[in-house]
């Protein structure tokens, strides 16, 4: 668990609602949790603005198997966030047991070797996910100007490793500009006065208009793209939007579009638990049955973070999420009930303050994972999750004979359909374009590009262009 996020756990991380997993976690960590409910969520699509489709058609999962994904959080350039963010904790909550624990002796840094050694091994395992770099990390340093502590060329180097290592597996994400200190827009200095109102993790306490959040998550996301760093989305730092639930994916919207021109905007705020479903969900939908249709996409986690913690010192519990044989734990659950399976942690709990005794766990959990799910599951970033469920969803889809129409608001890699009562072969068209699809050996072979079928229904797994394009099974004249 996280403790610096007490105060706001029940908007911040639902995994412990109503679960004997809450019960333990009050164990733990002696924080005296009670019983959580359902997080508020914002305006959600109802099925009325989702389109129709034949019965005889379902859109699948991608290649019909279940996303993983590994959500990190309290990530940066060098700077242990654990050390850095525990005295400021203490200031505006100076009552809290947990800000009272020997931070100094934690290290500064998490050095950029972890980095390579981590991002290297879910390399080679395939792990992808979300990666946290917090711009101005605990006030200490603007990563697109200096890093005090560490010298340009150190922190250009950092900067270059994520660039080259971690983009091309993970998002990502903004955790606000500091994720301690609130910053003023006007003077890009810390607010003067230090209590919960000005910390990130508890702000806004008032009433704020979809521009002020947008220009404040705008001001995280050019610090990134001065840093070279694409971005889709965001993760809030705690409780950061809890009283402006509804207006915050608007928000995150109006910012990730207008700092990096991305058409499908997501973020990472909330966490399932339970019976909860764990598919993301699409709010604020606009524009159906234009060329411009708009949305936010929250992609939940699935889990706690069973690692080493926020602080990096707390002893990792791995079977939480499945055990050394993967016949119990959450992702487990997850996986057998067909659902994202998507794991959190936070990036001093890989580390543990040295010890990487974090990074340990979570090894034994991937490879634990992979002996008997392989086949089953694909890792995605969480950016892919969720344009994958915007196409999912959204695409209309129509059927004439043996010829399906599908108009999709927003393309999507590894789009699979299962068709009732079909065979092949099976080609995709799309204007003057045609691509004849190669027929599959086994499920468990199916990819982009490829179709199996059966005396019941065929599958067919393709990359789904934005528009209008057509399936065509079976034999043509």
């Amino acid at each position: 668990m996280n403790p610096h996020r007490a105060s706001s756990i029940q908007d911040r991380r639902d995994f412990l609602r109503m679960s004997a997993w809450g019960a333990a976690a009050t164990a733990v960590t002696g924080m005296g949790i009670s019983r959580l409910e359902s997080a508020e969520t914002p305006d959600l699509v109802s099925p009325a603005q989702l389109p129709t489709r034949p019965a005889s058609i379902k859109v699948l999962m991608p290649r019909d198997r279940v996303p993983l994904s590994f959500i990190i959080d309290d990530s940066t350039c060098l700077v242990n966030m654990g050390h850095f963010c525990n005295p400021q904790f203490a200031a505006a909550w100076p009552n809290r047991a947990e800000y009272q624990k020997p931070w100094r002796s934690w290290p500064r840094e998490i050095p950029d070797g972890f980095v390579r050694q981590f991002g290297e091994w879910c390399a080679d395992q395939g792990v992808k996910g979300k990666y946290s770099i917090v711009p101005n990390p605990a006030c200490v340093g603007w990563l697109d100007r200096e890093l005090p502590g560490w010298s340009r060329a150190e922190l250009q180097s950092s900067l270059k490793l994520v660039r080259e290592l971690m983009v091309p597996n993970w998002d990502i994400h903004p955790e606000m500009i500091t994720h301690t200190r609130v910053i003023n827009l006007k003077t890009g200095k810390p607010m003067a006065e230090i209590n919960a109102a000005t910390m990130e993790n508890s702000y806004p306490q008032e009433q704020k208009s979809v521009d002020e959040l947008a220009a404040y998550l705008a001001y995280a996301l050019r610090i990134l793209k001065n840093c070279g760093l694409p971005c889709e989305g965001i993760t809030t730092p705690g409780g950061f939007g809890n009283s402006v639930k509804s207006e915050l994916p608007l928000a995150v919207d109006q910012a990730v579009r207008d700092v990096y021109g991305i058409d499908l905007p997501h973020y990472f705020k909330y966490a399932n638990s339970g019976d909860q479903s764990t598919e993301p969900k699409l709010e604020h939908l606009r524009g159906v049955g234009t060329d411009d249709v708009r949305l936010t996409v929250h992609v939940p986690a699935g889990t706690g973070d069973w690692f080493g913690g926020w602080q990096g010192d707390s002893l990792s519990e791995p079977d939480r999420y499945c055990d050394a044989e993967a016949t119990r734990g959450r992702m487990v659950e997850l996986i057998q009930r067909r659902q994202p399976a998507v794991m959190l942690c936070h990036w001093p709990g890989m580390y543990s303050n040295g010890s990487e005794e974090g990074f340990r766990s979570f090894k034994r959990v991937v490879q634990s994972l992979a002996s008997r799910f392989a086949d089953d599951t694909i890792w995605m970033k969480v950016s892919e999750i969720g344009r994958y469920w915007a196409a999912k969803q959204l695409t209309e889809i129509s059927r004439d004979g043996n010829r399906l129409t599908l108009t999709a608001p927003f393309a999507a890699e590894r789009y699979t359909l299962q068709v009732n009562g079909a065979s092949g072969p099976v080609s995709i068209e799309q204007g003057t374009d045609r691509t004849m699809l190669r027929e599959a050996t086994r499920r468990s072979t199916l990819d982009a590009g490829t179709w199996i079928a059966n005396e019941r229904n065929l599958v067919a797994c393709f990359d789904l262009p934005k528009g209008t394009s057509e399936v065509v099974l079976g034999a043509t004249s």
